[in-house]
């Protein structure tokens, strides 16, 4: 937790905060902090600062903040992923959180399991939850907009093409021979299939609404670390 990350509930007053349950856990185990001490602090969607601890025990934290600087400037990245398996869905947006990205589309394809769609963790609650996680990894405080598509053919042919005009449309693909740009200047939408990829139907959707296959070299890399990498490459 680089960055304790505040509700709006979480203030009994205008400066004053406390804090319960999992981050005053974190707070005394990990930081080690004590009456005094000075925690960097942000409120979700809002700015960051610093607070300072007036009290602290077992039970609860109470610290003044004071927030006075703004937060971390997003990564100009949507990224379209094929719902991954529900362990790895919440490193993935855990981890595309912590990078700065803001928009993340999460859709069916082929070789999706059906059974991945009735997850709990696709809750809103375990969303926002992976996305405090990663903010709090990465200093930052504005959550991602997190969408879901259970069908692939309305969104990728009817939704999808109405909103890539001014983006670099990038298809992460197993069988691309072209390495992905680097330092882009302009919007990039990146789309990431499922393990194995995208099947030829789909690539073929992709392909025909503008999308340009991009390769990720000769490994198999895990989701999340096809989104770093790509992410790396781009910025």
């Amino acid at each position: 937790m680089n960055l304790v990350l505040l509700e709006h509930s979480d203030f009994i007053d205008s400066d004053r905060v406390r804090l319960e349950g999992r981050r005053l856990t974190h707070i005394l185990q990990v930081h080690r902090a004590v009456k005094g001490d000075t925690l960097r602090v942000g409120l979700v969607d809002g700015k960051t600062g610093k607070g300072i601890i007036e009290q602290i025990d077992s039970v609860a934290l109470e610290m003044v903040v004071s927030l006075d600087s703004d937060p971390l400037a997003s990564l100009p990245a949507r990224l379209i992923l094929a719902l991954p398996r529900p362990k790895v869905l919440n490193r993935t947006v855990a981890a595309a959180a912590s990078m700065g990205i803001r928009e993340i589309d999460l859709i069916n394809a082929w070789r999706v399991e059906k059974s991945y769609w009735e997850s709990p963790r696709l809750s809103d609650g375990n969303l926002r939850l992976q996305s405090i996680l990663g903010l709090e990894q990465g200093g930052d405080t504005l959550l991602p907009s997190i969408r879901l598509h259970r069908l692939f053919t309305p969104f990728v042919r009817e939704q999808l093409p109405q909103q890539l005009k001014g983006h670099l449309a990038l298809l992460a693909s197993p069988g691309a021979h072209a390495d992905p740009p680097r330092k882009v200047t302009e919007p990039v939408v990146l789309a990431i299939g499922p393990e194995g990829g995208f099947i030829d139907r789909e690539v073929e959707t992709f392909r025909d609404i503008g999308f340009t296959e991009v390769s990720l070299g000769p490994r198999i890399l895990r989701v999340e670390t096809a989104v770093a990498f790509l992410v790396g490459r781009l910025f």
